[in-house]
């Protein structure tokens, strides 16, 4: 047993009480050694229910896919709203969206980002192959009273995209997607895109498609909607607005073409490195990228510059994760080393490393919802709460503070210890990195080591997805079982709901009688 997850308050310690809302339909055969809730200083989490896909689905169709999870929140429809979307794929804010295209010349992998000037075809059966296996319908819906308004899980198993209600305890998804001879591997929200096209899914054969997620909701059967195309020769594959970017010279060297067009979509590509792009988030405040790639580095672009800012290198293999602070002021990252570090954009560097999973880390998050318990808001101290799953099927919680975390005041001689302090680390550390260049590994006795508060087996399969909610903390395993776990103070109001709904009888009861 890993010493420093056996010294947290781990979930699977005690025994599973039934005083938690009863599960849905098969979800109440949880292995033995699996609790329906973990602990923390603030309270216990309890498991809510789960989301899964039909159970007749086998898996790993057609070549092994990891499951990611993605949370969409749909506003209500606007009054005006046009159910055909404009021919036109814009972002707002200023970011595009962007994914990741393999298949890339010269073997290696490259960025494109797909942007607002470019024209992009609505997706017929004739205007491309047989990836989707004729799931595409591109004609415009007829107008419907569809509201959509609510909160929805996208994750994906094998060859098939799902959509599920988060507010509902139904366990199957609303809708499913087939995508025949391709698989989805990446997908993201995008609440405020201006031509209603707010849900972006990427496949493993490097062909992207932005779609309506209140569109797909209005026809439930398993086809795309009005689905716009992209890759990285261009929009619509009817040679309109190419792309075509030349042919990388320099793998080893980070590049940006643009396209020759400005009709065109990908409007731009990113040499990034020579192994393949993991994952990449934007910053919060929309300045900066962060991509993770099999190189073992993590980098941070200015988007709009389009300049590397800072990187460095994990200790060993793959960065597999990475997210941003609510602030921009931090990322996570983790991967193959079964570590998880904190950088910093002012440091331009590692400022902290933890210890805990005792197998990959796949996926990492800040809980933006998360004060801590004595906090009122006054305090100059910034406390944060992150979170982190990996192969090890377990669900890990940090907390992490500056002005609290303890900082070696040197390097130690050979064969030596170092030497610690309690404070900023401007007083003790070198100066900051230079900008625009990638660092090594740090020395791991340089660098403060932070430990789990909480460590907790989820499920008995390798963990794939982690997503804070305000009422509750998801998590997904690499097989599409994703599990709702529900905050302390939010269990408190249910049971207390529960309890007043048992009693409404006997009392209205009571009054009819008298």
């Amino acid at each position: 047993m890993n010493p420093v997850a056996s010294s947290t308050m781990n979930g699977e310690i005690g025994t599973s009480t039934s005083s938690s809302p009863a599960p849905a339909a098969g979800q109440g055969q949880h292995p033995e050694g699996l609790k329906t809730y973990f602990k923390t200083p603030e309270g216990r989490y309890q498991l809510h229910y789960e989301k899964s896909h039909p159970s007749s689905l086998l898996h790993y169709t057609h070549g092994k896919s990891v499951s990611q999870l993605t949370l969409a929140h749909l506003k209500e429809k606007p009054p005006s709203a046009s159910p055909a979307p404009s021919s036109s794929f814009s972002a707002s804010g200023g970011i595009r969206y962007a994914a990741k295209l393999l298949g890339a010349s010269n073997g290696a992998r490259a960025l494109s980002i797909v942007g607002g000037n470019g024209t992009s075809k609505a997706v017929t059966g004739a205007s491309r192959n047989a990836t989707l296996a004729s799931s595409v319908y591109s004609n415009p819906l007829p107008t419907s009273s569809f509201d959509g308004k609510g909160t929805y899980l996208i994750f994906n198993v094998g060859d098939t995209l799902y959509i599920s209600d988060l507010n509902s305890h139904d366990k199957d998804p609303i809708k499913s997607i087939p995508f025949g001879n391709s698989n989805p591997v990446f997908h993201a929200f995008d609440p405020d895109a201006k031509d209603g096209h707010d849900l972006l899914i990427g496949l493993n054969s490097g062909d992207v498609y932005s779609v309506s997620l209140r569109q797909q909701l209005q026809d439930v059967g398993k086809k795309l909607v009005s689905a716009q195309h992209y890759n990285k020769d261009g929009a619509g594959r009817d040679g309109t607005g190419d792309s075509s970017f030349p042919v990388i010279k320099d793998s080893a060297q980070f590049s940006v073409v643009h396209a020759k067009s400005n009709k065109s979509n990908p409007i731009s590509r990113w040499h990034i490195c020579q192994g393949s792009i993991n994952t990449l988030a934007f910053s919060p405040d929309g300045t900066y990228l962060a991509t993770a790639g099999r190189d073992a580095y993590l980098r941070v672009f200015d988007y709009e510059k389009e300049q590397l800012i800072c990187g460095g290198k994990g200790y060993h293999g793959a960065i597999l994760c990475c997210a941003w602070s609510m602030d921009s002021k931090y990322i996570l990252s983790g991967g193959e080393d079964d570590l998880v570090q904190v950088w910093s954009m002012e440091d331009r560097k590692v400022v902290a490393w933890g210890e805990g999973h005792s197998s990959w880390v796949s996926a990492v998050a800040f809980d933006p919802y998360w004060s801590p318990p004595s906090s009122d808001g006054a305090e100059e101290t910034v406390m944060y709460r992150f979170g982190s799953v990996g192969q090890d099927t377990r669900l890990l919680l940090w907390d992490f503070s500056m002005d609290e975390i303890v900082f070696p005041l040197r390097r130690c001689p050979p064969g030596g210890s170092p030497t610690y302090s309690m404070g900023s680390q401007s007083s003790h550390w070198d100066n900051v990195v230079p900008g625009g260049t990638l660092q090594p590994s740090p020395r791991m006795q340089d660098v403060p080591k932070l430990s789990p508060l909480v460590a907790h087996r989820v499920y008995s399969e390798p963990l794939s997805g982690l997503i804070f909610t305000e009422d509750s903390v998801l998590t997904a395993c690499r097989e599409g079982h994703i599990k709702v776990w529900v905050r302390p103070e939010c269990s408190k109001n249910q049971s207390t709901s529960e309890k007043e709904k048992m009693m409404l009888p006997g009392i209205v009861s009571g009054l009819n009688h008298k």
